[in-house]
This record gives C-alpha cells, sequence and structure tokens, in this order.
C-alpha cells in the first residue's frame, strides 16, 4: 500500500500552534501540530514511502528513534484515514 494523498476536498490553513484541516464534503475539522504539518507536506507527490518520510522526519528529530518515528506516522496517517482527510491508495 502507497502512502495517502491528501484529498482535494481537504483545505490546509496554518495557525500558530500547527494547521487545521478541513474536509468540505464531511464537514471534518482536524487539527495537526507542528510535526503533523511537516508530515502533511511530505505526502504525495513529494515523497511515495513511508521510509521517505520517516527519514526526513528523523533529520530533523535525530534524537527521537526511528522506530517511535514510523509508529506515530502510520497513528497519524491512519487518524487522516479514518476521518477522510487522505485518498488510500491500494496495491493493485
Amino acid at each position: 500500500m502507497g502512502l495517502p494523498r491528501p484529498l482535494s476536498t481537504v483545505i490546509f490553513r496554518e495557525v500558530p500552534e500547527g494547521a487545521i484541516l478541513f474536509s468540505t464534503q464531511k464537514e471534518v475539522y482536524f487539527s495537526l501540530n507542528q510535526l503533523g504539518v511537516k508530515i502533511w507536506r511530505l505526502l504525495p507527490p513529494v515523497c511515495t514511502t513511508e521510509d521517505e518520510i520517516v527519514a526526513h522526519v528523523s533529520r530533523e528529530y535525530p534524537d527521537v528513534t526511528l522506530g517511535t518515528i514510523a509508529f506515530d506516522l502510520r497513528r497519524l496517517l491512519d487518524e487522516l484515514a479514518r476521518n477522510e482527510l487522505v485518498e488510500v491508495q491500494r496495491a493493485a
């Protein structure tokens, strides 16, 4: 399974604490912290695999283990998908 893509119906707006996502289709608001903003910006087409995102994040947070970053990334991606803010790419 590839990385999910942000849906075109989701509005992204930065705020001092991070960002707010709003789904115009589902009328769902979702907040992101600063790290969530970085991850949102790394979603396709910027990165194509979770490993690429983990590598980017680990360069900014070298004291955090790769396993912790990967776990937190997967948790965020799952939450974005549950709230229908991203389109999940299915393997062919």
